[in-house]
């Protein structure tokens, strides 16, 4: 007996602020589809906020439950999925989710993520610095060859809101295929 696959889930990656949840919110209300967002699945099974994870356990005991909510996906029904920024580093997350899953990389620039994010940013552990530019684009440089894996790339800053919200929408791979 073979193992089932990963259901067809839309998985949103990129930088912080690329917009993987506001865009991943929006698909979903498109597709009819469930939205999971990784950071606030980890939260909810927790109990405990990411930042506070962060500074207590560190970020490889956060990866670790990363990779347990990723797990978790083979028994939800066909989402559209945002996760951390990170995620993508571990290709064991990657292996849970394929070959049903599509990946789309939301690409933006570290410049354009800081304003997106505002006031906000103040909550992402990575980025609590007092340069979050040179930050992410330090984590842009590291993350590159993964993110490039994706099957799809998005520029978001070529278009408004609700054009990249279609656009991803289109890129979702069907029941038949998951």
């Amino acid at each position: 007996m073979t193992e089932r696959p990963s259901p067809a889930h839309l998985i949103l990656i990129g930088l912080p602020g690329a917009g993987k949840s506001a865009h991943g919110k929006r698909v979903a209300r498109l597709l009819k589809r469930p939205f999971v967002d990784l950071d606030r699945e980890i939260e909810r099974v927790t109990g405990r906020a990411v930042a506070e994870i962060f500074a207590s356990d560190g970020e490889s005991a956060f990866r670790a439950m990363e990779h347990q909510v990723t797990q978790a996906l083979a028994t939800m029904p066909q989402s559209v999925v945002a996760p951390g920024g990170g995620w993508i580093l571990d290709p064991a997350n990657v292996a849970l989710v394929k070959p049903g899953a599509r990946l789309v990389w939301l690409q933006v620039q570290p410049a354009a993520a800081v304003l997106r994010m505002g006031a906000r940013i103040a909550k992402r552990p990575l980025l609590a610095h007092e340069n979050p530019v040179g930050i992410l684009t330090q984590l842009l440089e590291e993350r590159r060859a993964r993110y490039a894996c994706a099957d799809y790339i998005l520029d978001t800053e070529a278009y408004g809101w609700h054009k990249v919200a279609h656009l991803i929408a289109a890129l979702a791979p069907t029941s038949s295929e998951g």
